[in-house]
């Protein structure tokens, strides 16, 4: 017979979890990780507060017939246990005699508490329904007041738990001092605090479940300082070595030492949000690397953290680094989610495994793409926002910064702003490209300071192209655009073409293969996944190296990051940023002296869902003739031209630019930062003032938010070790093996669209694992030159590499 409470049964064993330990240990951690950012005691109150609901008679019976009866278990989430904690706050600290402080307290950490398993609410929606007020105000709960006496009895007294919400008070009141007092657009900022509470809240309570199953204790404190100091040795020692080398004593190399050391120094400055504009071959990754380590180590950040815009510059920057730092088991490449999954109904060993395996973001160096970091404070659900906190008292770069979707920049910019303000991470804008981020409505406050110094002139002896335009009334067939490449390998050895859409990518790959199918040709696309992308350069790479000839075709994919140079560049006409990430491609080292760029305009490409390609394209177009009739900026590659290019693209898109959702006819912004208009229509509606003091409409933005419109699915691969990753989801998964299976499984996913999935699904392509919450391809659907193949007839043989 169980006595007293009981929070979790062990799986393994069958050993009590108490609600006064589990309750006890979530706040211990949230506190740690609300401290960061000086909210440790509201974090603590979501803590001690999220599981109260289990003291109730009901989710007691309801976990011992569970046990009682394994073979016909209740089905979970039947039993609300999270409405009781929001409705004590809101009962105790929300009447007419409470203080402001007191009602925003309620009405933040409450929507925390009542969310914890499905996702922070609405506090007014747009159909004018407030989600939290109906659960914490309108919601009967049975038991409720033997579920309070009973937290008073175990847990806090009711005088002590008065005390523990007026220390809470005296938090908030300073934070708001140091933070939002002087700013417009609070409650925006109150949304992003009520996110950072809620990612502190469900990463604890994940944490102490996982290791109450796993029989282990969790790390509360960081222990990074002695790891980055003795990273940062190992990157002097590396960076030394190679600037001892007679071999490297060329200009551009003594400039990348340059613009090395200038990042050491500048690391010492405070934490805020700098720019580092190394153009392009200027040893970027490295420079950067060696701010955050010296940043890290004199200001005691927790964590570094590189977000870049495509999956393909992970692999490659996190190799190198791991590489250099002679470190594999503390830097976290983090591509996406291979399983996606918000449910809570979790019904077997694996259900419960997937939930609580370690995807947080606990890790010293971490590299993550942009759409990552945009979901940990935007996206739905608790998956995701579990990873936000970590992002606070860290270094943060972000690599090609110019990639941020055009709907999402007023989001990313006040997801900036709050990390240095609230969160006190410094930041840093890292590309060859700078986006004019601060010349849209809702920008970032302030840049704090570009890294490099005489930056005109350090840009124009890393000039190693020259862009030609090619483009022409007709534009450029398949046909035609083959016989240029075969023109322009009569006099280099490689040639890149680099086109807007995988359609026309695939196209030209068949022409050139049946015009000459000995020479090395090769494809890539986001339809590859991870390690066949990778495996992929590697080839090319070796071609380059031996000088064979050998022709790359791909999508924008390889223009961030990709550490690879080629002799001839041929770009199709997109935006201004983009071409100058491609001509970082060319002749990347200056090993060949001077070489060209051309941009094509190719007719067969069908952009017209690829709006900001287009308009990218139709404004580079236009620098394009102001330079031919000597009317423009001579230098498309400078940053005069792409200031102006940038202006022109943010002024064109700028209705755009603060996510528009039309369902609802309201932008993103709008919906998070609240609307006096949803105000007075409750009262028409209602004829009742609003009770709130927020109306934020969290869960509806968050519902409509994807960093890219098409939806796509997550399928796990046959290619090399994807066959085992494969056997080993079907076999006996505990929590640990969880963990270290999703981390590989990364690099064998390719994200699919669902008109994709559709035709995979009618043609039997797709299997099914872990109960429909993970989906892998058979092998005949992937093929070694294309990746995902819908028409099911894929080659794993190396016919053509």
């Amino acid at each position: 017979m169980i006595m007293g409470s009981v929070a979790h049964i062990r799986q393994s064993d069958g050993k009590v979890q108490t609600v006064e330990e589990h309750l006890i240990s979530v706040q211990k951690l949230a506190s740690r990780y609300g401290r960061t950012i000086g909210v440790e005691r509201l974090a603590g109150l979501a803590g001690v507060l999220h599981d109260v609901g289990k003291y109730s008679n009901e989710f007691r019976n309801y976990l011992l017939d569970a046990v009682s009866h394994p073979e016909r278990p209740p089905k979970r989430g039947t039993v609300d246990h999270s409405t009781a904690g929001g409705k004590m706050l809101y009962e105790g600290f929300h009447s007419k005699n409470n203080s402001v402080p007191e009602k925003i307290i309620s009405e933040i950490v409450g929507n925390a508490i009542i969310s914890h398993h499905m996702g922070l609410q609405d506090f007014l929606s747009p159909e004018l329904e407030s989600d939290y007020l109906n659960r914490v105000s309108e919601k009967p709960i049975d038991d409720f007041q033997n579920v309070v006496e009973a937290f008073y009895h175990h847990i806090l007294s009711q005088e002590d738990f008065q005390d523990y919400v007026k220390q809470c008070e005296i938090e908030l009141t300073h934070f708001f001092k140091q933070n939002i007092d002087k700013q417009n657009g609070q409650k925006l900022f109150l949304t992003l605090l009520t996110k950072y509470i809620f990612s502190c809240l469900i990463d604890a309570d994940r944490t102490d479940t996982r290791c109450f199953e796993e029989k282990t204790s969790p790390t509360i404190d960081s222990q990074n300082d002695n790891l980055f100091e003795a990273y940062y040795n190992k990157l002097t020692n590396h960076l030394s070595d190679l600037n001892a080398n007679p071999h490297t004593q060329t200009t551009i190399n003594q400039l990348r030492a340059k613009m090395s050391q200038e990042c050491d120094a500048f690391a010492e400055k405070p934490s805020g949000i700098y720019t580092l504009s190394i153009p392009t071959g200027g040893g970027k990754t490295l420079a950067s690397l060696r701010y955050a380590l010296k940043h890290a180590v004199t200001h005691q950040k927790e964590r570094i953290i590189y977000v870049v815009p495509y999956t393909t510059i992970i692999e490659q920057n996190a190799e190198e680094v791991k590489r250099i730092l002679e470190d594999r088991d503390h830097i976290l490449e983090h591509h996406s989610n291979v399983v996606e999954t918000e449910s809570d109904t979790l019904n077997d060993v694996k259900d419960k495994s997937l939930k609580l395996a370690k995807d947080n973001w606990d890790a010293p160096v971490i590299f993550t793409t942009m759409v990552q970091f945009l979901n940990a404070f935007y996206s739905k659900g608790t998956r995701n926002v579990r990873r936000l906190h970590h992002l606070a008292n860290a270094v943060i770069i972000f690599d090609e910064v110019q990639s941020v979707p055009i709907k999402c920049v007023s989001l990313f910019n006040e997801a900036l702003n709050f990390l240095k303000g609230a969160g006190g991470s410094s930041i840093l804008l890292c590309t060859a490209t700078q986006p004019a981020l601060d010349f849209v409505q809702h920008s970032i406050e302030k840049i704090d300071g570009e890294i490099v110094q005489d930056l005109e002139q350090v840009t124009g002896a890393f000039k190693r192209v020259d862009i030609i335009d090619k483009t022409t009334n007709e534009g450029w067939d398949t046909e035609a655009l083959s016989d240029f490449v075969f023109d322009q390998l009569q006099d280099v050895s490689s040639v890149l073409v680099i086109l807007n859409t995988k359609t026309v990518v695939r196209r030209l790959f068949s022409h050139i293969k049946e015009t000459d199918p000995n020479l090395r040709v090769y494809h890539l696309s986001t339809s590859m996944c991870a390690a066949h992308r990778k495996d992929i350069l590697a080839k090319v790479n070796e071609a380059i190296n031996h000088k064979e000839k050998v022709v790359c075709l791909s999508t924008q994919l390889i223009e961030a990051g990709v550490d690879i140079s080629f002799e001839c560049v041929i770009r199709s006409l997109a935006g201004l940023d983009s071409i100058a990430q491609a001509a970082g491609r060319c002749n990347r080292h200056g090993e060949f002296g001077h070489r060209n760029v051309y941009i094509i305009n190719h007719k067969e490409e069908n952009l017209k869902h690829l709006q900001e390609i287009a308009t990218g394209a139709r404004i580079t177009k236009q620098l394009l003739i102001d330079r031919h009739h000597d009317q423009g900026i001579k230098d498309l590659l400078s940053s005069e031209a792409l200031t102006l290019y940038f202006q022109s693209y943010y002024e064109a898109l700028k209705e755009d630019l603060d996510y528009f959702i039309p369902t609802v006819q309201k932008n993103m912004f709008e919906l998070l930062k609240g609307n006096v208009g949803y105000r007075d229509a409750y009262w028409n509606k209602t004829k009742k003032s609003f009770n709130l003091l927020l109306d934020m409409s969290i869960k509806t933005a968050a519902n409509h938010f994807k960093v890219i419109d098409n939806q796509t699915t997550s399928l796990l691969v046959p290619y090399k070790e994807g066959h085992e990753i494969i056997a080993e989801f079907n076999g006996e998964v505990t929590i640990e093996d969880m963990t270290a299976l999703l981390k590989k499984a990364q690099h064998y996913t390719v994200n699919v669209y669902q008109h994709e999935i559709d035709r995979l699904s009618q043609q039997g392509d797709i299997q099914s694992l872990l109960e429909g919450k993970l989906f892998c391809l058979r092998e005949n659907a992937y093929d070694l030159n294309y990746g995902v193949n819908i028409d099911g007839n894929g080659l794993m043989e190396e016919h053509f590499i």
